[in-house]
């Protein structure tokens, strides 16, 4: 453009300098592609959420969806005419707004209603509990908690408790065997096509195709009160070969009574099996990771019709077997550890696995969430940050101006922003952080509002050297902070 216009630029180099250090000094500046940040802007919820599947927790955790806003509910502002919205405001209105704040609305709606149902899960669990525990006591007799348990004993334990639960769910059984049938089809699917690295719907409904294809064929879909336990010999064979999200279900289910107990029981007494499942659960959720199965890549884009190959290259690439062997020793050595009254409620849960899963399972619609516990949807905004003024984004932010374009066109409106958006963003991450003590903790009065204080001056000290063109905002914020 500067060349058309026969324009030259001195201070050209120096500016590509000091914007694209690194690239100007490969001499690359000017081959850049330049993206506006309004990508992110108009529908940054939707991958986020994607993610979550891909990011469990390996440990105990506050899972929290954190989405910043500085601007919730502002409108494109055109002087209006009478007091009405005029033809400009209107049109540009719909055109710069919907699109962008509707898909925020669905995607945290999509959140609320994952969490709620996590909630209900959570509610069935808690409702059912004596009656599980009940049937347990019932099948093993009090001996259980006296033996000290052992690898061996807890593969024991654990095919007598599924097959007791089979027997009380009578020919509801059925409809949960299917249900996690087609639960691990679904999740081999998906592993597959990430690990072929071939993109398409095409390409995953082929592949779906397959593998549905040969699990019929092999008898896995044999499931009802004609098999013993429910379920034939192909289907617990199918089953124990692929089903990790039954394995992190049940260790999930474990970490959640854990929770529950750390009210009663020091923590040093459940560092055992805290340590036991989280160190299982990573290891079988390190199995859902498509990367650990690139050696399959070219079976995968090699498949067709028959699956029978790559599903036995899959089942020993998963090594399901040994992990299964290194989880019960791990286990049985943590519940030998505990103190008895632990140890009871803890091989309660664990034995009365199959008895929640069958209940929850279908109800979640096959879904089987890994997770136990709801996301919570933290906000930052200046609506929400009133430590040191109130009002919002009309109160503190100037560039919110001509559809938050203002600070284009003023350094010192750009500082403003700058240093509000960092003391909004301490307070809310203060905010955040005091909200995931327990119900039970207490901070005392006057203490957060201390820290809130401390951060504010820090952050003060740390900017006013810098961001020189706005002294009297620096001034203004000491005497209100105090």
């Amino acid at each position: 453009m500067l060349d058309a216009r026969t324009t030259t630029w001195p201070g050209k180099a120096a500016f590509l300098k000091r914007i694209l250090p690194r690239q100007s000094a490969t001499n690359t500046a000017e081959q850049v592609v330049l993206i506006d940040g309004s990508v992110l802007a108009n529908a940054p919820f939707r991958p986020a959420i994607d993610a979550l599947k891909d990011r469990p927790a390996r440990r105990q955790i506050d899972r929290r969806f954190v989405y910043i806003d500085p601007s919730p509910g502002m409108k494109f502002r055109l002087p209006p005419q009478d007091g009405t919205p005029g033809f400009f405001q209107t049109i540009i209105g719909a055109i710069s707004e919907l699109p962008r704040q509707q898909p925020i609305r669905d995607n945290l709606d999509a959140i609320a209603a994952r969490s709620a149902q996590i909630d209900r899960m959570r509610a069935i669990v808690d409702a059912i509990r004596p009656d599980v525990e009940a049937e347990v006591e019932s099948l093993f007799g009090h001996t259980l908690f006296l033996n000290r348990p052992t690898a061996a004993r807890l593969v024991a334990w654990r095919a007598r408790a599924q097959k007791a639960a089979a027997a009380s769910a009578g020919y509801g059984y059925a409809a949960y065997g299917h249900l996690k049938v087609a639960g691990v089809v679904e999740t081999l699917t998906g592993l597959l096509y990430h690990a072929g690295g071939e993109p398409g719907p095409e390409r995953w409904a082929r592949i779906r195709a397959a593998i549905a294809t040969t699990v019929t064929a092999s008898g896995a879909e044999a499931i009802g009160a004609a098999h013993g336990g429910g379920a034939s010999a192909e289907t617990i064979a199918f089953l124990r070969r692929f089903d990790l999200s039954f394995r992190i279900r049940r260790l999930r289910l474990m970490a959640r009574r854990l929770t529950v107990l750390e009210a009663d029981v020091d923590e040093a007494g459940l560092a055992p099996i805290r340590d036991a499942i989280y160190v299982a659960l990573s290891a079988y959720l390190e199995c859902q990771r498509a990367d650990k199965h690139t050696e399959l890549r070219h079976a995968v884009r090699s498949l067709r019709g028959d699956a029978t190959a790559l599903l036995h290259a899959l089942g020993q690439s998963l090594d399901l077997a040994r992990l299964d062997a290194e989880t019960d020793v791990r286990l049985a050595d943590a519940f030998a550890a505990l103190d008895k009254p632990v140890r009871r409620s803890m091989l309660l849960a664990y034995l009365g696995f199959p008895y929640f899963d069958t209940a929850t399972l279908p109800l979640l619609q096959g879904e089987g969430l890994d997770e136990f516990d709801p996301i919570k949807v933290d906000r930052i905004a200046p609506d929400d940050a009133v430590a040191i003024r109130s009002g919002g984004a009309e109160a503190t932010l100037k560039g919110i101006q001509f559809n938050s374009f203002g600070a284009f066109f003023s350094r010192a409106y750009r500082e403003n922003d700058y240093l509000w958006g960092r003391l909004h963003g301490a307070e809310r991450m203060i905010d955040i952080t005091v909200s995931t003590l327990p119900a039970s903790v207490r901070m005392k009065p006057g203490r957060v509002a201390a820290i809130k204080r401390a951060a504010f001056v820090a952050i003060l000290d740390e900017e006013e050297g810098r961001l020189t063109a706005i002294p009297a905002l620096f001034a203004d914020l000491r005497r209100e902070i105090g």
